[in-house]
């Protein structure tokens, strides 16, 4: 039997979604790590989803940066 997990953002979502650091020069893709957390595939900055929410601000994501994937607390803190 698959498991099925619901996701915290729609999939058509989360596959439109870039890093908006890296974006312009690099492709910037997310995963999801946690169901709580997108993760830039080129920078390593990590982007709380708080209600549903992904937090895609920089400032947020450079918090986060030098936190290992296994670190990160589960429900993300809300934003400043």
């Amino acid at each position: 039997m698959a498991e099925s997990q619901e996701l915290p953002i729609s999939a058509d979502l989360l596959e439109i979604l870039r890093c908006p650091a890296c974006v312009r020069e690099k492709e910037g893709l997310l995963k999801l790590v946690k169901n709580a957390w997108l993760v830039c595939q080129d920078c390593g900055r990590k982007y709380p989803i708080s209600d549903g929410i992904p937090v895609m601000l920089i400032d947020e994501g450079d918090k986060w940066v030098n936190t290992s994937e296994n670190d990160l607390p589960v429900p993300p803190p809300r934003p400043d």
